[in-house]
């Protein structure tokens, strides 16, 4: 799928689209995804900052499927585990970005070779429009070879 025609779809994704959350830039290769946070009515908590489940939504898919779409049908690729550290209230539009190098796709490839499972950490931050941290989250994403691809060289 072009990365155009996902953006479009997950903007218009319900859990996304009712919880202001926007994919704002995405690159065609999907190694390098924007997305940002809005503050609503119905996405802020109590005391009128934005809620965390909705921070820790505007993280979930995207190191999967960065991982995913540069290293195509060949691997089983999961998100696994994930954790959220509030620094600060978040409010007004926040954003994260996602940047999967060369290097790290170098590194899975390598240590999935032999069809063993690997379980890489990915870390973030979620940033207001100041430029200050409002959180940071860590995902672990499984990748796995799959054994009709280790066949092939």
């Amino acid at each position: 799928m072009k990365a155009s025609t996902f953006r479009l779809g997950i903007n218009l994704w319900p859990p996304f689209l009712f919880s202001g959350i926007q994919v704002t830039d995405i690159a065609a290769d999907y190694r390098h995804v924007r997305v940002e946070l809005r503050m609503r009515p119905w996405n802020r908590n109590y005391v009128h900052t934005h809620f965390g489940g909705s921070l820790f939504a505007m993280t979930d898919p995207f190191w999967m499927l960065a991982v995913l779409r540069n290293l195509g049908r060949d691997y089983y690729v999961w998100d696994k585990s994930g954790s959220i550290d509030f620094i600060k209230p978040g409010r007004g539009t926040v954003w994260t970005e996602f940047r999967l190098d060369g290097p790290v796709l170098d590194e899975i490839r390598h240590a999935t070779a032999s069809g063993d499972k690997y379980l890489r950490w990915f870390e973030n931050e979620i940033f207001d429009a100041q430029g200050e941290v409002v959180a940071r989250v860590r995902k672990q994403v499984y990748i796995r070879r799959k054994p009709e691809a280790r066949n092939r060289p």
